[in-house]
């Protein structure tokens, strides 16, 4: 069947990262910004750390934002509410700092270009843990922009996250294809691999590999931005 839709993962597949390096300068620059209005550093990053929980586990029975800060407000009190537009500001400026703690590759837009010259429908299937505004400050960090894509998963928009199917199903249903007239191409082989349960073609990009699990990786087609390239060319040709 032939492939109408592209899913890109973000972290690690179109924008280069270490995951270790870039959280722990995301959580530095959040606390600085916080602290003036009392967070203690420590305890923020524990909360942010149950709220994303929250969002790995929510059932589709609310979004993520709301799942999210339904559980940040359980520890904080309803009136952290309050300070939501005050971190919204951080995400569409300071956070714009921790882009020193991510790499860039060139090839990233090169490919999404590839892919929309040739007519595809190109979705960016981020984990939706982040507002909208980080997500697009992270598109642009990578090279493109959020045009690029026909949908970008925020946790505004979102009622699941990887590696949970629904969180790809749900996707699905918005861009209107089947699981068979898509492919993913991610970084993570837990999170992004397993879209081949749904009947999805897959690529893996070793570039920056995540295989927690340790699986054996010879059933993916696999490689840099290189053999990427090369794979899509003949997909589309």
């Amino acid at each position: 069947m032939e492939t109408k839709a592209v899913l890109f993962d973000l972290d690690g597949t179109l924008l280069p990262m270490d995951q270790e390096r870039f959280t722990k300068t995301y959580f530095q620059l959040l606390a600085a910004k916080l602290a003036p209005l009392g967070y203690d550093p420590a305890k923020l990053v524990d909360s942010i750390w149950a709220g994303t929980a929250a969002m790995v586990k929510n059932d589709g029975s609310c979004t993520n934002e709301e799942a999210f800060w339904r559980v940040f407000s359980q520890i904080y009190g309803e009136a952290s509410l309050k300070d939501k537009p005050y971190i919204d500001t951080f995400y569409a400026e300071e956070f714009n700092q921790a882009k020193a703690a991510c790499g860039f590759a060139p090839a990233a837009a090169e490919t999404v270009d590839l892919l929309r010259t040739a007519g595809k429908t190109v979705v960016l299937a981020t984990n939706p843990i982040f507002p909208a505004v980080a997500t697009q400050n992270r598109i642009r960090w990578a090279g493109l922009q959020p045009e690029s894509f026909r949908l970008y998963t925020t946790y505004e928009n979102s009622h699941y996250c990887k590696p949970n199917l629904k969180y790809y199903e749900e996707i699905l249903q918005n861009i209107g294809f089947q699981p068979e007239e898509c492919l993913m191409i991610g970084n993570d082989v837990t999170e992004d691999m397993v879209t081949a349960k749904l009947g999805m073609r897959v690529f893996l990009l070793t570039d920056c590999l995540i295989n927690q699990s340790g699986a054996d990786l010879s059933p993916y087609p696999q490689g840099g931005f290189q053999e990427l390239q090369a794979y899509l060319r003949e997909l589309i040709a």
